[in-house]
């Protein structure tokens, strides 16, 4: 039996088809822009695909420019929400259709005589957004128009817009009276206008060298007077531009600044921070030390009140805290506790509280500091328990007579073990160690007994320091550095050459027990390192220690100047620049504007009468450069600037002749010859002197033998490290004069790595002509 197979089509539902086309979904678009009957009063049709249009925009689908023909035939309907859309699409696709989209300009031109005024600001605010020729062109005549609009809202969108003119086209906005029509402005009635007149002209002034803002008392004045009126980015407006004014007198600025106190409770945290910005400013320029106290005492409450917002907020005060405290030490100086970290603060918030903790801490407040610092060295973020442990160490540096007490507790968190606070407790015990040289060594024992937990490169070189540094009081110290250079070869560089120094003291305090590492650590950082820091430090260590013992012992084992908790602080020109940004991006980098914002304007305090600049250290004064032609004759040339003409000092018997100037230039380049001369013999005497050297110190380095056989790297043959890194081992010894020499024969050029090149001589070579 026949079984016939009957297949049974069904339509297919247009939704569930072929993916539509972008063309197919523009002409969508387009038909139902266009559809729309007559008693569709509301534009109801045309207001839904508008949204469609603007969310395909958004999401960069650069197809809907081909409804531009469409979308400006709807400019002209007169519906503010259809216009917005319009004009929003307007200004996103005019520079890629400008030829479509010039046809929209008499309908703009139209707008601005609309009766509505936020159809004529909205108008103007589209045409000002349009970088395109004819747009600018047109809107220069519309904005001086709009500037003496009856309405205060059109008046302060045709001040922001002469900005963004300014912004397409300086030249033009500067060859008409845009700018003069713009501070005009500054006498209106409305407090807002007047703002948004200031926001722009301070704007225009950022990006012009050949405009110069000014502003009198009288003027700041009005301006301070206004604040209260306007909304808060309109006091934000006024008090930026209050920065142009420069006080006269120590009145005017205190004034000014008991006026705009009030602001420093506003509940926006850009006026409390801009307003404290004006007050440090004006600061400047009052001389009584105690209302700047009571103007400080005013500054702290709306910092810590700014405390209490979120976090991104926070971080942006602690931050500009940091440089108020630098500046002004007086302000949050009892304020220390609001700066304890809590426990769900972000980690950026805490790093910068700590920092805040160590800067406000002395004597009175440390062991409460000490105890918050316990705590947080305990807590289970990594980084910032490390961040604990290295602001307890800073402390004992920073108060003297804390440091017993900072000192006892790192050695309790010693004791816990922990590999990475065994570690970081390392490091700032040995700046410890830097501070008070010679005491404290009692807790040399304590870090020894825990060498095994050391990993991290800067640990390790911070406990090599220690062992060679106190190696006369460690009974082993000896074999702890062997212990170290074991591992010589894999070490980073930083370690490397903090074994290479620990290894040299110990040899200078215990000759007996270094003898034999001396000279394995000096073969391996000269002949099997290829870093040339290390090679340099190495070659220096060897010539030093064959020529003069003693000399080397002053050298290497002298006594240096403490180190102090006050080279992290800005140098004062920069914290000056940034204390005048505080509330700024610049000032979260803690760097100066340019470098942050390459086309920002850098600030200063301008010159006056009553400025009260703080005494920086003077640059030091380079001596002038000398005369040569007087070098040959052993006299001290007088100094010239051979950047000022006449500077020059003329030879003996000299007049203002042709014939003499021409026998003048003879004269010098006799001298010159004469000079170079005498150069070569001295540098042909010193040669001599570096070969009677090189043979000496061939001789002292046989003694300490130091070509042993199977020396490698980590000590004894039997260990099993192979050479390492050995450059032209094979290469010849050739003369030469001064540089690098070779390294079996310590005399000759820096060559090639080969054995040639630059006047002779091996890469694998000593400084030939390094004599300490």
């Amino acid at each position: 039996m026949n079984t016939a197979t009957m297949f049974v089509a069904f339509p297919v539902p247009p939704n569930l088809g072929l993916p539509q086309t972008r063309q197919g979904k523009v002409a969508e678009l387009r038909l139902e822009l266009n559809s729309g009957s007559k008693k569709d009063k509301n534009f109801t049709q045309k207001k839904i695909a508008l949204k469609k249009i603007v969310a395909n925009m958004t999401m960069s689908n650069n197809d809907m420019v081909g409804l531009f023909p469409d979308i400006v035939a709807c400019m002209a309907i007169q519906s503010l929400e259809i216009k917005k859309m319009c004009f929003l699409y307007l200004v996103n696709y005019a520079r890629m259709r400008p030829d479509i989209a010039v046809k929209a300009i008499p309908v703009l031109e139209h707008d601005m005589e609309d009766p509505n005024p936020l159809v004529r600001a909205l108008a103007l605010r589209t045409m000002s957004y349009i970088h395109v020729r004819e747009f600018v062109e047109a809107t220069v005549p519309l904005v001086k128009h709009l500037l003496r609009d009856i309405d205060p809202y059109v008046r302060k969108t045709a001040a922001f817009c002469v900005a963004k003119l300014y912004d397409h086209d300086r030249h033009m906005v500067e060859a008409s009276d845009l700018i003069d029509r713009l501070n005009n402005l500054l006498r209106d009635d409305n407090p807002t206008v007047v703002a948004s007149a200031l926001a722009s002209l301070m704007d225009i002034w950022e990006r012009s060298d050949a405009i110069k803002l000014t502003i009198d008392y009288s003027n700041a004045s009005k301006m301070v007077a206004i604040l209260a009126d306007c909304s808060e980015w309109g006091q934000t407006y006024i008090l930026e531009a209050l920065m142009s004014y420069v006080p006269q007198e120590s009145g005017e600025a205190l004034l000014l600044a008991e006026r705009i106190a009030p602001r420093l409770s506003h509940s926006n945290s850009s006026v409390v921070l801009t307003c404290i910005r004006v007050i440090l400013y004006l600061m400047n320029y009052i001389s009584d030390q105690k209302q700047i106290s009571a103007l400080c005492r005013k500054l702290s409450p709306p910092l810590v009140t700014l405390l209490a917002k979120g976090p991104e907020v926070q971080y942006l005060a602690l931050r500009n805290a940091l440089l108020i405290l630098q500046r002004r030490p007086e302000v949050l100086r009892n304020d220390i506790r609001v700066f304890f970290c809590k426990y769900n603060d972000p980690i950026y918030v805490k790093v910068t509280k700590l920092e805040l903790i160590f800067m406000l801490a002395n004597e009175k407040n440390i062991d409460e500091v000490l105890t918050e610092l316990r705590e947080y060295a305990t807590e289970i973020d990594v980084h910032f328990v490390r961040k604990a442990v290295r602001a307890i160490g800073k402390l004992a540096i920073k108060i003297e007579p804390a440091a017993k007490r900072c000192i006892n507790l790192l050695l309790e968190l010693v004791s816990t073990k922990v590999t990475y606070i065994v570690q970081e407790a390392t490091v700032v015990i040995r700046n410890i160690f830097r501070k008070y040289p010679n005491q404290y060594e009692s807790i040399i024992g304590t870090l020894c007994e825990h060498l095994d937990s050391l990993d991290e490169p800067e640990a390790k070189a911070a406990m090599v320091w220690v062992i060679g540094q106190y190696a006369s009081r460690i009974e082993n110290s000896d074999a702890l550095l062997e212990d170290f250079l074991y591992s010589f070869a894999e070490e980073p560089v930083e370690v490397q050459l903090a074994l290479l120094t620990a290894t040299v003291k110990l040899f200078i305090q215990r000759p007996t027990k270094g003898q034999e590492l001396v000279p394995k650590v000096l073969k391996w950082a000269t002949e099997e390192t290829d870093n040339p820091d290390l090679r340099d430090r190495a070659y220096m260590y060897w010539r030093l220690l064959s020529t003069d013992m003693e000399s080397a012992k002053r050298i290497v084992m002298g006594e240096k100047p403490a180190i102090t908790a006050e080279s992290e602080k800005l140098d004062p020109v920069t914290l000056e620049e940034m204390c005048l940004n505080v509330g700024t991006l610049a000032t979260v980098y803690l760097k100066p504007v340019h470098t942050v914002f390459r086309n920002a304007r850098p600030r200063k305090l301008h010159d006056s009468p009553c400025l009260q600049r703080p005494d920086y250290p003077e640059a030091v004064q380079l001596p002038n450069p000398k005369s040569l032609s007087q070098f040959n004759q052993g006299q001290q040339p007088s100094d010239f600037d051979p950047r000022v003409p006449g500077s020059r000092p003329a030879p003996p018997n000299s007049n203002t002749t042709n014939t003499q100037s021409q026998g003048n230039l003879a004269q010098a380049v006799h001298d010159a010859d004469a000079y170079f001369s005498q150069q070569v013999s001295q540098q042909a005497s010193q040669q001599a002197a570096v070969n009677d050297a090189d043979e000496y110190f061939a001789q002292q380095m046989r003694g300490m033998q130091i070509q042993q056989p199977g020396d490698s790297f980590g000590g004894d043959a039997g260990h099993g490290y192979g050479q390492g890194y050995v450059v032209s081992q094979s290469s010849a010894y050739q003369p030469g004069m001064g540089g690098m020499g070779g390294m079996n024969g310590m005399g000759g050029g820096m060559g090639s790595m080969n054995g040639g090149g630059m006047n002779g001589g091996g890469m694998n070579g000593a400084q030939g002509d390094l004599l300490l």
